[in-house]
């Protein structure tokens, strides 16, 4: 049965969100069974014709069931006696707690029964019996202790007066403590004397404070006896004793001597300490019982109690003794033993940077438990911290900045606070505190270096990574969070951005177009870096950023001219002696460096046992005679290839003639083209471009005066004829060579090479662009001088003037078109 209450108790609590409202219940103690203690039905709101159906019950937490419901009116009654006492003891508040649960649905009840006292105990006093053995000689004032009664009722129902028979010798004292408890002492009024009676009976009386009130009695039996009519007396009815609290444990501090006339063992005295001294006292203290010295048990502190007071009693060891007593009162003296003890009351989280002199920090408490004598406490804080300390108030003390303070340089103080009384020997304490200090925008950034080179090679792709720049701020979060941005500027006239730009957050610095080397080499970017702190601090440094050239223009061969194709026309005279010069091959390479370093081969001659050619300069030379059976046609064909990785070549073919006539009349034909080789065709288109070339070299000197006027007047650049507003000048780069797609890596040890290697000869040429073609691939060289015609230098091919008109070129830079001035000397 007591286990299927468990089981519905677990299942009360686990459905405890049914709880409904409680319902309480005083009742006294000691009710009959079936006594009437509330109608729990009409309490509950329940209807009593369905308890039943309902399965209405009640459940305790204790064993005993001690109330019941009547299922038939709802009446709660008692099941079983309560006893208060023996379910609550001696507390005063007693409740008895129930669970009514009804089912269907369910609902649960808290019930409360608070057992009320009633005064159902009468006082009990240990033992029915108390003997005395006084001695006929006991002096009228002689006190004895009683022992005291026991009520298990509780409040006004316990024990609350004694009261002794009738003695003319005796009456009885009460006293009572702090807890109201109520002691009784016998005290002797009259002398006693045996012969008239030797034995006293009286009746101690304890009496509670119920209603009505309960009692009991116990017998004291008095007894006197006879001869030792002597009592010991003490030297001093109080003796004061004072001790240091550091007095080691077992030392003597006191001796108690008492004396009593009578002989023998009526005489002999022993000490103790009375019933009436504490415990707390007997365990620090103790006497010896045959000399009355008395010892010190434990340490005494004077912090926890400054005075002690103990009752000696001193008993001679004869037949009925009467004890002697004194008091002995013991004061401690206070030494040095506490150091100061350091309490901080508050302590900032952390204080800025710039935080001005005298700035709040902290604020604590220093307290001694020392005596007074010994409070006086000096405090300071570290040495070389920027902090000092105030004192405000008694034993109050701030801590406060006295000094600059940079994060920087230390993020964090650890400032101790020393401590120290007055006392003999000096007791001191420490306590350290941590202050962060909190950072404040009070540094620029700084970058890494006081100038930034960067290396980007030609025809890189767009939005390519070109380099990264870093700086630094020692200031924390957003006060050391730094963007990089580029400065407006120009170069060539054209702004910084539409070259590079840079990533705000990172410092990597992107190209906005593919660079050509032959164009613009180098450029300098100043960038700025700012921190986010308020207010922001910046820094400014150049970066120069080198674009390195790659090989990415193929020789152009400037001679000979090819008048058909790529195809050129040559005569030599057939008595030429070995080693006569055919034929110069003169080539150019607009990429810079080993990547317009040329060199020359001959390749698929018609007879290779004729011709060498000097691979360094391009000349051509005859290695024997002709003979007779060696053909009058020859066909020469030369490669011409750069230096660079990988190279690059062009190639000419020379339809070399071979004539019979002598070598001065073979030098006339091939430079004034009168001789009969030349077609009346030819004579024709020669004219033609002699009397075009000269117009054209009129208006290119007239052009050159405009621009040497506009330079003088500090014009920057070099703009041609055709209006163009952004152009470079080189006099060592041809413009209009179609990039190729090689790519190559930057050197270890790469140095600028800002000079190429010459070509012998030097020719004048225009490069404009035309009003109506885009032509991004081709420029048109015009040459001045004898026998001139055009020539593409992007293949080498010669051009005839078409309609009498002149063709112009066109190349684009950044979206600028440009005009190249370039001289070519041809010998």
């Amino acid at each position: 049965m007591a286990y299927l209450r468990q089981i519905l108790y677990l299942i009360l609590v686990y459905v405890s969100h049914s709880v409904y409202g409680d319902v309480r219940y005083p009742i006294p103690e000691e009710l009959q069974d079936g006594a009437f203690v509330g109608n729990i039905a009409k309490d509950l709101g329940l209807d009593v014709r369905q308890l039943s159906a309902r399965k209405f019950r009640i459940v305790s937490e204790n064993q005993k069931q001690y109330l019941g419901v009547n299922f038939n009116n709802g009446i709660l009654f008692i099941n079983e006696r309560i006893d208060r006492e023996q379910l609550c003891e001696q507390t005063l508040a007693c409740v008895l707690t129930l669970e009514s649960v009804v089912e269907y649905p369910l609902k649960l009840y808290r019930v409360e029964v608070q057992i009320l006292d009633i005064n159902d105990n009468p006082p009990v006093f240990q033992r029915s019996e108390n003997r005395f053995e006084i001695s006929e000689m006991a002096s009228p004032g002689a006190r004895f202790p009683l022992q005291s009664a026991h009520d298990p009722d509780s409040g006004t129902n316990s024990v609350r007066n004694y009261r002794l028979s009738p003695s003319e010798h005796f009456i009885l004292d009460l006293q009572s403590n702090s807890e109201q408890i109520v002691t009784a002492e016998l005290v002797l009024q009259q002398p006693l004397d045996r012969e008239q009676q030797a034995t006293h009976r009286l009746t101690l009386t304890a009496i509670d404070g119920g209603s009505p009130t309960k009692s009991g009695t116990c017998q004291i039996i008095i007894i006197v006896s006879d001869v030792n009519d002597n009592v010991p007396v003490f030297d001093k009815n109080v003796y004061r004793i004072v001790i240091a609290e550091n007095v080691p444990k077992g030392s003597l501090i006191a001796k108690i001597n008492a004396t009593d006339l009578d002989e023998g063992t009526n005489g002999e005295l022993i000490y103790s300490l009375s019933d009436n001294t504490a415990d707390r006292v007997r365990k620090l203290f103790s006497i010896e019982s045959e000399n009355g010295e008395i010892r010190i048990n434990e340490m005494v502190d004077f912090e926890e109690a400054q005075n002690y007071e103990m009752t000696v009693q001193a008993k001679d060891k004869g037949p009925a003794a009467v004890p002697a007593y004194c008091k002995v009162l013991v004061k401690i003296t206070d030494v040095n033993d506490n150091a100061p003890r350091i309490m901080l009351t508050s302590v900032h989280s952390s204080i800025p940077e710039d935080a001005s002199a005298g700035t709040l920090v902290a604020t604590l408490k220093v307290t001694d438990r020392d005596s007074k004598e010994r409070q006086v406490v000096h405090c300071h804080v570290s040495k070389n911290v920027p902090f000092k300390l105030d004192s405000s108030f008694t034993n109050y003390y701030t801590v406060v900045t006295d000094g600059d303070i940079d994060r920087e340089t230390m993020p964090e103080y650890n400032i101790t606070i020393t401590c120290t009384d007055t006392g003999k020997p000096p007791l001191s304490t420490n306590k350290t505190i941590s202050v962060p200090i909190s950072d404040v925008n009070d540094n620029a950034p700084r970058f890494t270096r006081s100038s930034f080179t960067m290396y980007v090679t030609e025809n890189n792709a767009i939005g390519a990574s070109i380099g990264f720049l870093s700086a630094i701020d020692p200031d924390l979060n957003q006060n050391g969070r730094l963007s990089y941005s580029i400065l407006d500027s120009l170069v060539h006239g054209v702004p910084v951005p539409t070259f590079v730009s840079i990533n705000s957050a990172s410092g990597v610095m992107y190209a906005h177009c593919s660079f050509d080397y032959e164009q613009v080499n180098n450029f300098l970017v100043s960038v700025q870096a700012k921190d986010a702190g308020s207010p922001p601090h910046s820094s400014y440094v150049t970066v120069n950023v080198i674009i390195l050239d790659q090989n990415d223009n193929a020789p152009v061969i400037l001679s000979p001219l090819s008048n058909r194709g790529f195809v050129a026309e040559e005569i030599m005279p057939r008595s030429a002696d070995p080693g006569y010069l055919v034929v110069k091959v003169t080539a150019t390479d607009v990429d810079s460096g080993q990547n317009a370093h040329l060199f020359y081969q001959l390749r698929q001659p018609t007879d290779e046992s004729l011709f060498t050619m000097a691979s360094g300069t391009g000349e051509i030379w005859t290695i024997r005679r002709f003979g007779m059976k060696d053909s009058l046609k020859q066909k020469l064909v030369v490669v011409v290839r750069d230096n660079g990785k990988p190279s690059l070549s062009s190639t000419v073919s020379i339809n070399l003639s071979v004539l019979d006539i002598d070598r001065e009349s073979a030098s006339n034909v091939a430079m004034l083209g009168n001789s009969g080789p030349w077609t009346p065709d030819v004579r024709r288109y020669l004219i033609i471009s002699f009397g075009t070339i000269s117009f054209v070299f009129l208006v290119a000197i007239a052009i050159l005066a405009i621009k040497v006027q506009k330079g003088a007047r500090g014009d920057h650049g070099y703009c041609c004829s055709c209006g163009m507003p952004f152009c470079f000048k080189r006099k060592d780069s041809l413009q209009g060579v179609q990039k190729t797609s090689v790519n190559f890596q930057l050197p270890a040890n790469y140095t600028d090479v800002y000079e190429r290697e010459t070509v012998p000869q030097t020719f004048h040429y225009d490069l404009c662009p035309t009003s109506n073609s885009p032509m991004n691939d081709f420029m048109f060289l015009k040459l001045h001088g004898p026998a001139a015609p055009m020539i593409n230098i992007k293949t080498g091919s010669l051009l005839m003037e078409q309609n009498g008109k002149e063709s112009n070129c066109k190349d684009t830079i950044q979206s600028h078109k440009v005009r190249r001035v370039i001289n070519v000397q041809v010998p």
